[in-house]
């Protein structure tokens, strides 16, 4: 299978070059509205480190929401299943940055990945740190997962987000007057944004995605990052609830646990094969890459990847 994997990523990514531009860039952070909206990048990192790619796959995007699922998997190392104390477990059905829902359910975010949710995971991140050291702490994080120090944040994304984030200070604000915050909001807003504003190439993004593909081990540097029970449970969450309201529509399509962003991003994995990146900055009506949903949906087709089977 493997051996044909880069024919049909090449195949998938010139079916789809007629789509490009389409879907709406994310313009409500200033940075990412200048981002050219044809830009289309495919990786496919197989388990035995094999990388297959096409298109802008080497040129780094703001990951923004993907970054939830690495900041995610390090609160769990640090708090264990407490962590769920502060934190729900089910899809939301609800905008990412809706408050509605965090006001009737007194302040416990719905999941890790809507905005809420990830705030509330910033603020178990940033436990016995400074914010300076608790974004250093991610980053040295996701550099180690894709074996790659060269990863950095993007300051001006990160600047852009905070001078036009009335949303997320008024989310984080609200879990403040519910004692679901430890921290000043603004401390926890500062590790949040910039890790929102982690700059990766889809290469980069599939290759930090590996252990989740592994049982919990990245195979390119034999480390063990969680436990296999642990990988798993972070992939069923990615499945539920990794793109927002369209999070059913994504299963039902692809079929396989992954992680959007507004950036353009997504990030998958087939457990026990391969995990992926696709970059597509054209976003649809929930927020997620319109053609990168469309590579993913024919490379699960193409591949009989999806974890429901053939």
């Amino acid at each position: 299978m493997t051996d044909d994997l880069q024919a049909i990523v090449d195949r998938i990514h010139a079916k789809l070059q007629s789509r490009l531009g389409e879907g709406k860039v994310a313009d409500y952070i200033p940075q990412l509205a200048h981002v050219d909206p044809r830009k289309f990048g495919m990786a496919v990192v197989t388990v035995d480190g094999k990388v297959n790619s096409a298109g802008d796959c080497a040129e780094p995007f703001s990951i923004q929401s993907v970054s939830k699922v690495f900041t995610l998997t390090l609160a769990l190392g640090k708090h264990g299943e407490t962590t769920w104390n502060r934190v729900g477990r089910e899809p939301s059905g609800s905008p990412f940055n809706s408050i509605v829902q965090l006001e009737q359910e007194a302040g416990k975010p719905r999941n890790p990945f809507i905005n809420a949710g990830a705030i509330a995971v910033s603020d178990l991140v940033l436990a016995g740190h400074t914010p300076r050291e608790a974004i250093g702490e991610i980053l040295r994080f996701v550099r180690y997962l894709a074996d790659d120090e060269t990863i950095a944040i993007d300051p001006s994304v990160a600047k852009s987000e905070e001078a036009t984030g009335y949303r997320n200070f008024a989310l984080a604000n609200f879990m403040r007057s519910f004692n679901k915050l430890s921290h000043p909001v603004e401390h926890v807003l500062g590790v949040y944004f910039h890790h929102c504003a982690i700059s990766m190439t889809c290469t980069q993004l599939a290759r930090a995605g590996l252990f989740l593909a592994a049982n919990g081990r990245n195979p390119m540097t034999g480390h063990t990052v969680v436990s296999s029970q642990r990988a798993r449970r972070i992939n069923a969450l990615m499945l539920t609830c990794g793109h927002y309201d369209g999070s059913g529509e994504f299963a039902y399509r692809v079929g396989l646990p992954g992680k959007s962003g507004v950036g353009g991003g997504i990030m998958a994995v087939a457990p026990g094969r391969a995990s992926m990146a696709v970059w597509s900055p054209g976003l649809n009506q929930n927020g997620n890459s319109l053609v990168g949903s469309l590579a993913l949906e024919m490379l699960a087709d193409e591949t009989g990847w999806s974890v429901f089977g053939h």
